[in-house]
């Protein structure tokens, strides 16, 4: 609790000051883009999300992940930075300051929290309890709601240590950097470096998970772009979800439901499938892979239906259990002419880990949408 007990010349409010302005950027682009991907999953009743650029989900689901993970060693250096300031004396010197040191607890706890079942999430460990995608969503709200808070209590310290003219705003705060002292050990613009260097590091080994072209540079991620059943990643197997008797059963039909019912036989719904789109699969997990879908146009099916074209459909796996083996089509991606019902995966017929005998594949649309195994589509 004396001030000269903590002697590293990194526990000075410029560094701190400037991690934060960092942790600050890729806090808010994780929850900017974390919002993105919760809306597309589970979109409110006014909102119908656009089916094009076919490349969105990817950029800001990816974008999610790498300033996620970026983040990691950028909030360990500002707690190491920091963390002296939790043994000051007195605790609390007012309202104001209570307010401040209060709003650390639910900070550093969701950071924490957000950071360690995000990436777990990622490899798809899951040893807690609860669903995953409810609490990550619900916890990024508390979390930057004390981040804004935070940031409020700590503007004018950060104001008088960064910048050309801080020296003009050295009133604000009693918290002011210091000429930083000889001696031995990591400097502060070594230990810049160091934090610097390591997220580059993530960025560089993480980004080709979803970058086009970087896929070679891909050391960190769970996937790699290109490596799995025809060239393409799998998440959920068909083994996991209990589909291999009926995926294979030669009575399937996919049945379409509407004003003018039918069903197709494996046979007649692969003689219709003419369309070939060239389109990536986008997991939640940061990945993404391009790929060549053939099948058949789900506007297509709709038509013949009778389905109205501002009608919302849900497309039914053979899957008997889990949260998505339903998914819900709204008008902009039913009627897309790049959304398929696909039966054929790079010219051949679906692996049977991808979907067989068919599967949904449609533009901006992540990948746990992308409902495999398919057996109805049914007018909402």
């Amino acid at each position: 609790m004396r001030p000269e007990a903590f002697t590293s010349r990194l526990h000075d409010p410029r560094v701190a000051s400037l991690l934060g302005i960092w942790l600050g950027v890729t806090f808010g682009t994780a929850f900017v883009t974390g919002i993105v991907s919760h809306f597309m999953q589970h979109p409110p009743g006014w909102l119908d999300w656009p089916s094009r650029p076919v490349w969105l989900y990817r950029f800001t689901q990816g974008l999610h992940v790498t300033s996620g993970l970026v983040s990691v060693p950028l909030l360990l250096a500002k707690l190491w930075t920091v963390y002296p300031r939790l043994w000051e004396w007195p605790p609390v010197r007012g309202v104001a300051h209570a307010a401040e040191r209060i709003s650390v607890v639910p900070l550093i706890a969701g950071a924490i929290f957000q950071l360690v079942t995000g990436i777990a999430n990622i490899a798809q460990w899951y040893p807690f309890g609860f669903f995953f995608t409810v609490t990550h969503y619900w916890v990024a709200w508390i979390t930057i709601g004390a981040l804004i808070v935070h940031v409020a209590a700590k503007i004018a310290v950060v104001r008088a240590n960064v910048g050309r003219d801080r020296a003009a705003r050295a009133h604000l705060t009693d918290r002011l950097s210091r000429p930083e002292a000889a001696g031995d050990g990591l400097s502060r613009r070594g230990f810049g470096l160091a934090v610097g260097a390591a997220a580059g590091v993530i960025t560089v080994t993480t980004a080709g998970q979803f970058v086009p072209g970087l896929g070679d540079t891909v050391l960190l991620a769970p996937r790699k772009p290109g490596i799995g059943p025809q060239g393409l990643p799998v998440n959920r197997t068909a083994q996991a979800a209990g589909v291999l008797a009926t995926a294979g059963d030669r009575s399937y039909r996919l049945e379409v439901v509407g004003p003018r019912s039918f069903s197709l036989s494996l046979t007649e719904l692969d003689a219709s499938s003419v369309v070939t789109v060239r389109l990536p699969i986008t997991c939640v997990e940061g990945w993404a892979a391009d790929a060549t879908w053939t099948g058949v146009r789900l506007a297509d099916l709709l038509d013949r239906a009778g389905v109205p074209a501002h009608a919302t459909v849900r497309v039914e796996s053979l899957e008997r259990r889990g949260g998505y083996r339903t998914s819900v089509v709204r008008p902009p991606h039913a009627r897309d002419p790049k959304t398929l019902i696909a039966t054929r995966l790079g010219g051949e017929a679906l692996a049977l880990d991808h979907g067989y005998p068919a599967r949904l594949i449609a533009p901006d649309r992540p990948g746990v949408l992308q409902t495999k195994w398919l057996h109805r589509v049914v007018m909402l």
